[in-house]
């Protein structure tokens, strides 16, 4: 640990060396990834003829899986070599990888070669598949445990804040025609300098593990990384939690565009508008928590978390029901009689926040020192997966003939069953509930 708090605030970490650059050059990664892949995304839907013959949906269903498969395949790895190397110049060498898959992007472009550009979404799946046990086994090394909380709070923010704008920029420069094209160029290559810049500012983080030799089997090391990760129950618990959230949101923010379409009969920016309410709400979560544990780690902000994700996925279930008949617009969304819709999807992103921000600060602290970015790895291994099966999980209940309101309700349902299921194997996540509860509004308030 290199220094502890000088403030109580989390956001005084954006003022000092140690945190800094580093979650500007988080940041701008996530926001890059995004801005790149739906500005993709967007020119193959609405200029499909003149980029290819197969089927956009299919295609853009491709692109999504083709940026996560690196997370499966490689995250073991990514996990070795982190533990292995100094993080800030491996965060150097992660930016010089993301200029030059944005110069190729950049021939894409110009080209107009799908295929070329396809090669630069997984080349970027890749950099965020490398760059992730970094980010997560930078902050124990330059934090002291009662900053983790607010800095893993900051960093979640900032991940999802840039995922967002990325999108939201991503589709509003495509909207300007080749123009857009330019801007995204030029935006791409000048967002990974900047971050390349970042990092040289980083403070250097001395790797864990050196002598450890890097496997040449992905698959029997990703399976090794599993093995170890599990012998440690408090960890592989928080790990599974963790992926859980993973799978709740994908589950619920896949169904997002077609739910603005085909339910609420809104225009385009109707989804812009329910993607920005469930973004912003993972922010504000996420930063609540400092505040919500007193700057320490508490668990149970874990289920306090999880149940606020099904309330509200319950409600926006039935919300949603009221509404199927109605055109909603974004203005209903934000002053009118449809506010409760966007209500409960800021709620589901602040609770989303609340719920996962501990578990990294519980990965984070009780991990074994030498093996944290390879605990991340594997950890990035099972968000993947669950993406995965929440995916194909959505595509059989659609195709079964559940809504998408349906679908909001069985995520909700699932994800109280699993609230029920952790408190039972991991007793210590109701017992801190109940303590925080009593904290915050004491005992004679609880019984009354």
């Amino acid at each position: 640990m290199t220094q502890s708090a000088s403030s109580s605030s989390q956001f005084a970490l954006l003022t000092q060396r140690r945190f800094a650059p580093f979650f500007g050059a988080q940041f701008l990664g996530a926001f890059n990834d995004n801005l790149f892949k739906t500005a993709l995304v967007t020119a193959i839907t609405f200029d499909a003829a003149s980029w290819t013959d197969l089927n956009v949906g299919l295609l853009n269903n491709l692109i999504a899986g083709l940026f996560i498969l690196p997370f499966v395949l490689a995250s073991a790895t990514a996990g070795q070599i982190a533990d292995k190397t100094d993080k800030a110049f491996l965060m150097r060498a992660v930016k010089l990888m993301e200029i030059a898959i944005m110069v190729i992007a950049a021939f894409g472009w110009a080209m107009h070669d799908l295929w070329l550009l396809v090669a630069a979404v997984v080349g970027m799946g890749l950099h965020s598949t490398i760059f992730g046990p970094v980010k997560h086994s930078y902050l124990p090394q330059h934090l002291s445990k009662p900053e983790l909380i607010g800095g893993n709070g900051m960093v979640q923010m900032g991940t999802f804040v840039g995922i967002l704008t990325g999108q939201l920029l991503g589709a509003a420069a495509m909207a300007l025609g080749a123009t857009g094209v330019t801007v995204i160029v030029v935006a791409t290559i000048a967002v990974a300098v900047l971050g390349l810049l970042l990092t040289l500012m980083v403070p250097s983080s001395p790797p864990a593990a050196p002598d450890l030799v890097i496997s040449r089997n992905v698959f029997a090391e990703s399976a090794r990384n599993l093995r170890f990760s599990a012998a440690n129950r408090d960890v592989f618990i928080a790990m599974l939690a963790n992926s859980w959230f993973w799978f709740f949101g994908a589950m619920i923010l896949a169904q997002f565009p077609v739910y603005a379409r085909d339910i609420l009969h809104g225009a385009p920016e109707v989804f812009a508008v329910l993607l920005t309410a469930f973004s912003i709400g993972i922010g504000a979560g996420s930063l609540m928590c400092e505040r919500l544990s007193g700057g320490r780690l508490h668990l149970g902000l874990v289920p306090i978390g999880a149940l606020g994700l099904s309330l509200f996925g319950i409600d926006l279930y039935f919300a949603s029901t009221q509404v199927m008949t109605t055109q909603v617009t974004a203005a209903s969304l934000l002053v009118g009689e449809q506010f409760r819709i966007l209500l409960d999807c800021f709620l589901l992103g602040a609770f989303g926040g609340i719920y996962v921000v501990p578990l990294f600060a519980l990965i984070q602290t009780r991990s074994e020192p030498s093996h944290l970015s390879r605990t991340i790895g594997g950890m990035n291994i099972l968000n993947a997966l669950f993406m995965v099966v929440a995916a194909l999980i959505a595509m059989v209940l659609l195709s079964i003939g559940l809504s998408v309101p349906g679908i909001f309700l069985f995520t909700a349902l699932a994800n109280f069953a699993l609230l029920i299921l952790l408190c039972v194997v991991q007793p210590e996540y109701l017992r801190e509930a109940r303590r925080w509860l009593s904290e915050r509004f004491g005992r004679q308030r609880l019984v009354e």
